[in-house]
């Protein structure tokens, strides 16, 4: 694995353990870098270019992302640490796991839970405008059930409580994370893709997509239909037709399923298959590789080497 910056974010899905095989195909020069789908970013903050967008459907997610990218650092962690003594959560990073009755191998729950519950109930009750809400949703994260985003049909937040708190090295994730962030020229979107007008960027722009996918059933892709694959495969088609460079991160088949409608789209593309020995999601399990076809898929020729 090269050096890369690790997002603060868990997010599922996350690109940060292929970034090895991911970046021999992302092209220098990019003048704009277009994150369409940017969940965690672990792309995009690692991708040199003059502007970056960072584009999600999730305006909660784009609302961290502007904190962290127009807050001090040491404030950020101030803050946070602040929520945390304010409810009363574990501090692992300063006494360790013992002063609060747990392990390491257990987690902190069984301490977490009730504190967690009200820092959870008292935050449903914002309103987005309101001051700290970013940072309630960023200590939400780091506490709920593997650092994960996830909301009911009413909107709340409502993850349980993690094994995890803010130790020492989410908060180094935080501070690089933050000090890259802020080293980029940046704009953040909360949007479908198809809002996306393409008539505004030029050729030497460069798209990537990590959209939900068609076949698999995380959260992340909850909602997303053969439509909206129809609807992405059109944009891209468009990018194409402009001369705009774009990378497709997909799945062509898994866990016995096939996305028929994406294998015959990317017939007109550069198709290329991932080693998926990896550890996928934040879930750790491993996915096997006769069931998972993992793929790139380019509209220009990538030269290694």
């Amino acid at each position: 694995m090269g050096e890369y910056i690790q997002s603060p974010f868990n997010y599922t899905g996350g690109k940060y353990r292929l970034l090895d095989q991911i970046m021999p195909f992302i092209p220098a020069g990019i003048n704009c870098f277009v994150d369409l789908f940017c969940g965690g970013g672990s792309v995009g903050i690692n991708v040199p270019a003059k502007r970056h967008i960072y584009n999600d459907i999730d305006k909660n997610l784009i609302k961290l992302y502007r904190y962290f990218y127009e807050t001090k650092e040491e404030e950020i962690i101030e803050q946070i640490i602040s929520v945390i003594r304010r409810y009363g959560l574990s501090e692992s990073r300063k006494y360790g796991y013992k002063y609060f009755d747990c392990n390491s191998i257990n987690g902190l729950s069984k301490f977490n839970r009730p504190f967690y519950l009200k820092l959870r109930d008292d935050f449903n009750t914002l309103k987005d405008t309101d001051d700290l809400y970013e940072v309630f949703l960023y200590v939400l994260i780091v506490f709920s059930f593997n650092n994960q985003i996830r909301y009911n049909k009413e909107k709340k937040f409502n993850l349980p409580v993690g094994k995890r708190d803010f130790n020492k090295n989410i908060e180094r994730k935080v501070r690089l994370f933050t000090r890259k962030l802020k080293k980029q020229k940046a704009v953040f979107c909360a949007g479908d893709f198809r809002s996306l007008d393409i008539e505004k960027f030029e050729n030497d722009s460069f798209f990537y997509c990590d959209p939900p996918y068609l076949i698999t059933c995380a959260t992340y892709n909850t909602g997303w239909t053969g439509s909206d694959d129809h609807d992405l495969f059109k944009f891209l088609d468009n990018l194409h037709r402009k001369g705009i460079r774009f990378l497709l991160s997909n799945i062509f088949t898994g866990k016995g399923k096939i996305n028929k409608g994406l294998i015959k789209w990317a017939k007109k593309y550069n198709v290329h298959h991932l080693d998926n020995h990896y550890a996928y999601s934040s879930y750790h399990t491993i996915r096997d590789e006769k069931t998972t076809d993992e793929v790139l898929i380019s509209n220009y020729e990538v030269t290694h080497g």
